[in-house]
């Protein structure tokens, strides 16, 4: 089953550092993506899309196959020196309704994109132009590997300033449930902190600490 739009919604507010804590420190995309203005955020499906190096032909295909709210995850097999993505594919985008970009490669226009309203993940800004790989072989619809994380279409992917996050669908609603429990100890323990509390004791770390070094002096952590 299509990953709700609550959901999405959901996982979009409770943020990707919050999620990859949630699901078990799992769905962490490198950490060289990152948007191409601070304040971008996107959640939404999976649409995957496999491209030879240095050609940006499948992308076009994909835009018009994807649905409205997709995310375009793009593995460009390693030709990351290259712009895939400039103002003409953005436009494309939103006039297709989509909810991002994830790439692996380079984009380019970036003053541009940055205002645009479309969010643009990228893991750099590149000026150098793409081709058209007519013969290549390409996919679309098929998993794609960034990182440690293997995506498979559909899936739930979730970007903000700290990152980006790849969910399996059929784990979306228990992680961002678990989400939402954790975002509510974190604030407790924040309203603790602001009472006097240590960090030390509420995560009880007191006792048992590893030997570490104050002022000079060995110190074994424990409280005095």
């Amino acid at each position: 089953m299509p990953t709700s739009s609550e959901t999405i919604g959901e996982a979009r507010r409770l943020g990707t550092a919050t999620l990859h804590e949630a699901a078990g420190r799992i769905g962490a995309l490198p950490s060289t993506i990152k948007p191409v203005d601070p304040g971008m955020t996107l959640a939404g499906p999976a649409f995957t899309v496999h491209c030879p190096a240095l050609s940006n032909l499948q992308i076009h295909h994909a835009l018009y196959h994807a649905r409205p709210g997709d995310i375009l995850v793009v593995h460009v097999s390693g030709g990351v020196e290259a712009g895939y993505w400039g103002d003409i594919l953005n436009e494309a985008a939103m006039a297709q309704k989509l909810g991002g970009l994830v790439i692996d490669g380079g984009v380019r226009d970036t003053a541009g994109l940055a205002t645009m309203g479309f969010p643009v993940f990228s893991n750099g800004v590149c000026i150098r132009g793409t081709g058209k790989d007519y013969d290549a072989t390409a996919w679309l619809q098929q998993p794609v590997r960034m990182g440690e994380v293997l995506i498979q279409p559909g899936d739930l992917i979730v970007g903000d300033r700290d990152g980006v996050f790849a969910l399996p669908m059929a784990r979306a609603e228990e992680v961002v449930e678990a989400g939402r429990r954790r975002e509510a100890d974190e604030t407790a323990k924040i309203e603790a902190i602001r009472r006097g509390e240590r960090t030390l004791d509420l995560y009880g770390f007191a006792n048992g600490a590893p030997t570490a070094i104050v002022e000079g002096l060995p110190f074994t952590g424990r409280a005095r």
